[in-house]
């Protein structure tokens, strides 16, 4: 692991507690599309060009997916439903910074105890369950449709991180296959949000608890 490999996993990490404590939709789309393409730099970082065509692949598809395509369907939904902010969420943003802190370290932890992965630093599994932790706090946390679907994509961005760890065992076509159930999930989710707020006038999840036959 370079020490511009480190600076990437600390950026990643900073993004996701900027997410946790951001009320804007439109300043969220734009930090979840930076970590994601920061973490699409990563294969090429760890590995270089010794996974030839394999690190351009793993290089590439996510940065158009996670840095472009997928922010620009979040954005056009935020836009169709004329939505700007997450108003109420269910944990408040200060709660949420030290949850957010807490289970950071609980990832660092967790990962500790892991075997190690010959050629791969400690910080890159560790930082990978944190991320996955943040993306689930995300989650669980908001009332927005929009806000869940970027906690669906922190989430995922930490379980991409994780399999960097086995991008040399790994081939190309499993990371493309998760790719794909990625874009298909937020593009399912970008139907549904724009079919409550017609229907609703809201995209609040919680309201549909009060849909009755």
């Amino acid at each position: 692991m370079t020490a511009v490999g480190d600076l990437l996993l600390v950026a990643v990490l900073l993004l996701g507690l900027a997410l946790l404590g951001s009320s804007r939709l439109s300043t969220c789309i734009r930090l979840v599309a930076l970590q994601g393409a920061l973490i699409s730099l990563l294969p090429a970082v760890l590995h270089g060009l010794s996974l030839g065509m394999h690190a351009l692949v793993l290089v590439l598809a996510p940065l158009v997916a996670k840095g472009a395509l997928i922010p620009w369907l979040l954005s056009r939904a935020i836009r169709e439903a004329e939505v700007r902010r997450e108003v109420e969420p269910f944990i408040g943003y200060t709660a949420s910074l030290l949850l957010g802190a807490l289970l950071t370290g609980a990832g660092f932890m967790v990962a500790a105890r892991l075997p190690s992965l010959g050629g791969v630093s400690g910080l890159l599994p560790a930082c990978a369950l944190a991320t996955v932790l943040v993306g689930g706090l995300l989650m669980v946390s908001r009332r927005k449709a929009v806000t869940q679907v970027i906690g669906y994509l922190v989430l995922e961005n930490g379980i991409f991180l994780f399999g960097q760890s086995l991008a040399t065992e790994l081939p190309a076509l499993v990371e493309l296959g998760v790719l794909l159930d990625l874009l298909v999930g937020v593009f399912v989710m970008g139907i549904a949000i724009f079919h409550i707020n017609r229907e609703f006038d809201s995209i609040a999840v919680h309201e549909l608890t009060a849909l009755r036959d």
